[in-house]
């Protein structure tokens, strides 16, 4: 580079700086995680606070997103009314059960810890649109929602309560059936449940059965399918075996649709189809027509 010489003396030549009006040079922020989600069915990407204040559902195509149990008490009832019953009661390790080098202890711990419960179902006391009723709700990030002794025990409990006080129950599901880490025990589970419901039955209770993705396995052929009035939401699937299984089995083709709420809704399995955000209106009225 050259520089002008001044009265003899050499002066350096004054760089300008660089002006640009364009984007910024410096570093890109890295995006937050968790900002944004895909839904499954439309494969939109969406603003997850968007799809929170939609109660986790697609605002595109209303595929109705899983919640866990406490989010469902939320949306569900009023504001701060649930008292939860049987919080600290957890299951045992009746086979010492292992698989691929996990324990069942180990497993329980672990969804204890992601889930904030202490089993795959709670249950208890609250307020919907003012009707007091006795709600079970089923934990689906709780080994998939399945059936042990603690949560038929905990069933057993909120049929036994809604007895007592003469309320409604409400039961919100979603599970993957019986629990194979208990073997007969969790199996038993279907007939004790059936049973308290029969007791329930004579006493002229009202059991609402509310079936969300998915309702399959024991559960399905015990409570699940024993309501009063069985309410499915949309495109929820609702069956025993997986549709795999029973196409392998029977060599059949089933039809489209098969096994979701629309399907079951055709057939006769349930009674009606409520979207996730007419679920409190829906279940208040029900009771105000049982007059219960």
């Amino acid at each position: 580079m050259t520089v002008p010489k001044l009265c003899g003396i050499l002066m350096p030549m004054t760089q300008k700086k660089a002006n640009w009006n364009g984007f910024s040079l410096r570093p890109r922020r890295e995006m937050p995680e968790g900002l944004w989600m895909k839904c499954p069915r439309c494969e939109h990407m969406l603003y997850r606070s968007a799809v929170e204040k939609n109660l986790n559902v697609c605002p595109e195509c209303n595929y109705h997103f899983r919640i866990g149990a406490w989010t469902r008490i939320q949306q569900l009832t009023d504001e701060g009314s649930f008292q939860q019953i049987l919080a600290d009661l957890t299951t045992d390790d009746p086979l010492g059960f292992k698989y691929r080098g996990t324990t069942y202890k180990q497993r329980i711990k672990a969804d204890q810890k992601k889930t904030g419960t202490k089993e795959a179902m709670l249950i208890g006391k609250a307020f919907i649109k003012g009707r007091g009723v006795i709600l079970s709700v089923m934990e689906p990030n709780f080994l998939m929602g399945s059936m042990g002794a603690v949560v038929g025990e905990k069933f057993c409990t909120a049929v036994d309560k809604a007895m007592e006080e003469s309320l409604p129950l409400a039961a919100v599901i979603c599970s993957g059936g019986a629990r194979m880490h208990e073997g007969v025990v969790s199996l038993s589970q279907m007939a004790k449940t059936s049973a308290a419901l029969a007791r329930f039955d004579e006493a002229k209770g009202l059991f609402i059965s509310i079936l969300t993705d998915p309702t399959t396995g024991g559960v399905t052929a015990s409570f699940a399918m024993l309501g009063d009035v069985i309410i499915a939401e949309p495109g929820a699937v609702v069956g025993f075996a997986g549709a795999r299984t029973i196409a392998e089995t029977i060599k059949v083709e089933l039809p489209d649709g098969f096994q979701t709420a629309e399907f079951m809704l055709e057939h006769g399995f349930v009674d009606m189809i409520v979207h996730r955000q007419d679920l409190r209106s829906e279940i208040a009225r029900i009771i105000d027509y049982c007059q219960k």
